[in-house]
């Protein structure tokens, strides 16, 4: 089969499944696991590389719609028996209707299969449909359950009742609340996020209700942000009086995230994403469990003039 994948997160899926070899075509963003990146590229921003969080919200707010190009000819070239994309958010990924337009001119009739993945159940019934589709259930199959190993293992170490009041940040400027999957990423680690809701859309916060909130724990993943893109916006956020006031941060109650790697994609390192999540909610008993590198914790508020190093 000639597999294209529109989207991060399907490409890291199709190549956890045992198929990378069968990927002909991917996206600009497509980067896990190493070697996909030199696939052939379909898809291209119209974002400037070096925009700022800000100068990013107001982009996507004056398109009004999709915020990618598609690279018809390229792939008529590539002729695909499928492709693979989403549904759920054209700030994310090409549009889905650009590809099923683009999709029905191509002589090798591709089969387009969508997903809109909204919650962890949503994320599990698309490991197992993307399975189906390339003869590969077992492996489907053993994504979830050692999702739900981990979940079990942390479920086990987490101390008493005590549920730290948390929330995730998915953007900086403005602050974005978490949604879909990550409220239910951050309570099995043990933690409550406070600002949000398991299969809801992320929505826009202002500063004075993070403030009102006041949480015990912040996790910052902004979406699409690798460490190194967040330690370009961290100077402005970690010094404005809205942040220092927020206690979390003048305690040092903040884990910096890969955005890009974790949290903001539906794929097989969700299951990553959890393990930094109750390494970020129970330090003492779950700390070792997250990996070394792509999140740190941040040191109270005035403490470090570059917090990434």
């Amino acid at each position: 089969m000639r597999i294209v994948s529109l989207l991060p997160s399907l490409t890291e899926l199709v190549c956890a499944l045992g198929r990378g070899d069968e990927l002909v075509g991917v996206t600009h963003e497509c980067d896990f696991p190493p070697g996909v990146e030199l696939l052939p590229h379909l898809t291209h921003s119209r974002i400037p590389d070096d925009a700022s969080s800000g100068a990013i919200d107001a982009l996507v707010a004056e398109q009004g719609g999709s915020l990618y190009d598609l690279d018809a000819a390229g792939m008529a070239e590539l002729r695909p028996d499928l492709i693979l994309t989403q549904e759920q958010c054209d700030v994310c990924a090409v549009n889905e209707a650009t590809v099923r337009r683009t999709a029905a001119t191509l002589t090798s009739r591709p089969h387009v299969e969508s997903v809109n993945p909204t919650d962890l159940p949503g994320v599990f019934a698309m490991f197992e449909r993307v399975g189906e589709l390339l003869d590969a259930r077992s492996e489907a199959g053993a994504l979830v359950a050692r999702f739900e190993v981990t979940a079990a293992a942390i479920g086990r170490r987490l101390p008493g009742s005590r549920r730290p009041r948390t929330v995730l940040l998915e953007w900086f400027d403005p602050p974005y609340s978490s949604g879909h999957w990550n409220p239910e990423i951050i309570a099995l680690g043990g933690g409550q996020e406070i600002m949000a809701q398991p299969g809801a859309r992320s929505r826009r916060l202002t500063w004075d209700a993070l403030q009102k909130a006041d949480p015990d724990l912040i996790i910052l993943a902004p979406c699409g942000f690798t460490l190194e893109r967040s330690a370009i916006e961290l100077p402005a956020l970690l010094g404005s009086t809205e942040w220092a006031g927020l206690r979390a941060a003048q305690s040092g109650n903040v884990v910096l995230a890969d955005g890009s790697a974790y949290f903001s994609r539906p794929g097989p390192r969700l299951e990553t994403s959890l393990r930094i999540a109750a390494a970020a909610v129970a330090p003492d008993a779950c700390g070792e469990l997250a990996p070394a590198g792509g999140w740190r914790r941040l040191p109270p508020v005035g403490e470090a003039k570059n917090p990434l190093h």
